[in-house]
């Protein structure tokens, strides 16, 4: 029956009753509800340390994807666009948002992706959605994926710097870009089978979502070097372009009318402070955060950054996580008796051997009472991974980088680099050993060896850690410094299930069979006098004010000369050797991979 006679017959019994019903007395339909939601930057994995007090003014991965999931069940919203606002998303990033848009369209409800502009990653995304949009006049560009690496053992000689270092591990490739001249048959074969992996997953969703041949979209990148809007719709790879103040009606066109368009929020706004009232700030300072649970809770432990000794930090060298904090952490977890279980959560190339055993070892104390498991982001790579074989089931995503089970350990000898500059520098210890670090020489043949045997008992010890963590691993094509994405790591049994964050707390609830639960980030935040005191900390010396030591000097030149999506990723090599001024034998994997 179509709507007419519908309308003819209650109009028909209107009448009889004595009431005239017209089509104008009818309530109009409400435009269908549109959710907008914007994606900006790089979603953090964890709260900001002020975030309990300011507000989440930098959204997380977890209150991004929540956001999107909530979408699913909203009965009003009959659709959603999402903005990438200069997003720089990482490909597990990708991985897991992509997940989440999966949910909302399996709900029936439409997802459409808005852009300035699509690169890699902007493109990866958006095959998860039913309409890609370009803004008009904007622009595509998928050349494929493209990395550098400098052998910097020539420069470093030219400057009288000797490069002295040991790798266990054929595969490992830590130390070459300083001491080699170029890469060496086992680091090329390593580094070329994981770009071929990292090629790989770009590929696989776009081709999925965009409904392409490979030889398809062979050809869609050959024309999306710089591609206009008409030129990225021909290739495929997006579906229109529109100028954002036309996009509500482009939707109405789509949805049969005019359309309702919401702003949807991610996060919570927290506490307002007034920055012009002293008093207000005064009773900041002195506010603590409060972080305890109140009903059954899963705890995200988060491991992001270089893996040093002591205190977590973050500077312009880049986030690292301490030994000491991680250690506090799981004790404050293991004596909460509503924390009924943990997910570790892994974003670390890895660092100190020393504190990655510790780490290891208080992960495991806190598995003996409460399960524990793993998810990993966009890379848990040698002490990372140490880490990672540490919880009883681990999570990956197709593109997380795993593996880099080596050791690499040195020293950089610049007795030549002092010559030049006419520096006499001297020495002077007492010892046997005193003189090991020695910043001039490098080490004789006895030095070598008492460093090779010590670093050999560190990868015996890491090798362990992984056969007892991950049962019937083979160790023969996993170990050496092989580095993998997360879907060859599965078929290699060094992980167990592909899956983002929310996948792992999901199945951790179902096997605990928690229905009402809480998700809590540990470490804790931290009081603003703390945040105050930590960030002015290596500003103020007593008794007077001195300038920021020159090592975050040269970071901040160097952050802003290469920019923000670069000093992302190279920042934890500059962190890595650092660390060999105190330590001799690291756990690190390379990280200059930067998806251009």
């Amino acid at each position: 029956m179509n709507i007419h006679r519908i309308l003819s017959r209650a109009a028909l019994f209107a009448s009889a009753a004595g009431t005239t019903l017209t089509l104008a007395s009818l309530p109009a339909a409400e435009p269908p509800r549109i959710a907008w939601i914007d994606i900006e930057g790089s979603p953090r994995d964890r709260p900001s340390e002020l975030a309990w007090l300011m507000g989440s003014a930098e959204p997380t991965m977890r209150e991004t994807i929540d956001a999107l999931r909530a979408l699913a069940t909203d009965a009003e919203c009959r659709g959603a666009v999402i903005r990438l606002k200069d997003a720089e998303l990482a490909p597990a990033q990708v991985e897991e948002i992509g997940a989440a848009i999966a949910s909302v369209r399996k709900a029936g409800k439409k997802v459409h992706i808005f852009s300035e502009s699509y690169g890699n990653t902007g493109l990866m995304l958006a095959a998860h959605a039913d309409e890609v949009i370009l803004q008009s006049g904007g622009e595509v560009s998928m050349p494929g994926l493209y990395m550098e690496e400098m052998f910097l053992a020539d420069t470093l000689a030219w400057a009288g710097v000797k490069a002295d270092f040991v790798q266990i591990g054929d595969f490992k490739g830590a130390a070459e870009q300083l001491a080699r001249s170029a890469p060496s048959e086992a680091w090329e074969e390593n580094i070329n089978q994981l770009l071929d992996q990292m090629y790989t997953r770009l590929r696989e969703p776009i081709m999925k979502g965009r409904n392409l041949t490979g030889e398809q979209l062979d050809k869609a990148m050959l024309a999306a070097w710089m591609a206009d809007g008409s030129e990225a719709i021909k290739a495929g790879l997006i579906d229109s372009q529109v100028d954002l103040p036309r996009l509500s009606a482009h939707l109405g066109e789509e949805y049969g009318g005019s359309v309702t368009i919401s702003k949807r929020e991610i996060g919570s706004k927290g506490t307002s402070v007034d920055a012009t009232n002293p008093f207000a700030m005064m009773a900041a300072l002195t506010k603590e955060p409060k972080h305890k649970p109140t009903k059954p809770t899963i705890a995200v432990l988060h491991i992001d950054g270089q893996i040093v000794d002591g205190d977590s930090s973050a500077g312009f060298g880049g986030q690292s996580v301490g030994s000491r904090t991680i250690r506090n952490a799981l004790e404050d977890i293991l004596a909460e008796d509503l924390i009924k279980g943990v997910v570790v959560r892994i974003d670390s190339p890895g660092g100190s051997a020393v504190a990655s055993e510790i780490m290891w070892q208080g992960v495991r104390r806190v598995a003996e009472k409460k399960p524990v498991w793993v998810s990993v982001g966009g890379m848990a790579a040698s002490g990372g991974y140490y880490l990672a074989v540490a919880g009883d089931r681990v999570y990956v995503n197709p593109s997380s980088i795993v593996g880099s089970i080596g050791v690499v350990g040195g020293k950089l000898a610049m007795q030549g680099l002092y010559d030049k500059l006419k520096m006499n520098v001297v020495g002077r210890g007492r010892g046997p050993r005193a003189a090991m670090l020695d910043s001039s020489q490098p080490w004789n043949a006895d030095d070598r060896a008492l460093v090779a045997g010590k670093m050999k008992g560190t990868y015996d010890l890491f090798a362990r850690r992984v056969t007892a963590g991950r049962k019937g691993i083979d160790l023969s094509r996993t170990a050496e410094g092989r580095l993998f994405t997360g879907t060859v790591a599965i078929d290699l049994k060094m992980a167990d299930k592909i899956g983002g964050l929310e996948v792992a707390l999901a199945d951790m609830a179902d096997s605990l069979s928690l229905k009402d639960y809480a998700v809590m980030d540990y470490p804790g935040p931290k009081s603003l006098s703390e945040v105050l005191e930590d960030a002015l900390s290596g500003f103020i010396a007593a008794p007077a004010v001195a300038s920021p030591p020159m090592t975050e000097q040269m970071f901040g030149v160097a952050r802003e000369a290469l920019g923000p999506r670069a000093w992302k990723q190279l920042s934890p090599q500059l962190k890595a050797l650092l660390t060999l001024r105190d330590e001799p034998v690291i756990l690190v994997a390379p990280r200059a991979l930067i998806w251009k």
